[in-house]
């Protein structure tokens, strides 16, 4: 069953693009670690949040991901550039009316 992450990040004032610019950056050792999506989102009413909507083939792909040294050098750099603030919900996708 699909494993969906779905949270908000938040930035120091100032580095919300530059929160994006890692979270975006391309890293092909996500899609074989069993990333179906990883999507980055702003809104202008929350300068200081960063969306991020993932799913994944399970929960244990998810977190063995999280153990990639490219995974881990992107939460070095980008810890610095965070506030602390984080939310979000994690679960199991039941499906979808697009499939």
């Amino acid at each position: 069953m699909t494993f969906a992450n779905v949270g908000t990040l938040g930035v120091a004032p100032g580095a919300r693009d530059q929160v994006v610019s890692l979270l975006t950056r391309h890293n092909p050792d996500l899609q074989q670690a069993g990333c179906l999506l990883y999507e980055v989102g702003i809104a202008e009413e929350h300068p200081e949040t960063v969306f991020v909507t993932e799913l994944w083939t399970s929960a244990e792909a998810h977190r063995a991901s999280l153990q990639l040294a490219s995974v881990q050098a992107l939460i070095a750099e980008a810890m610095p550039l965070l506030s602390g603030a984080m939310d979000g919900h994690r679960f199991e996708v039941i499906g979808s009316p697009l499939q």
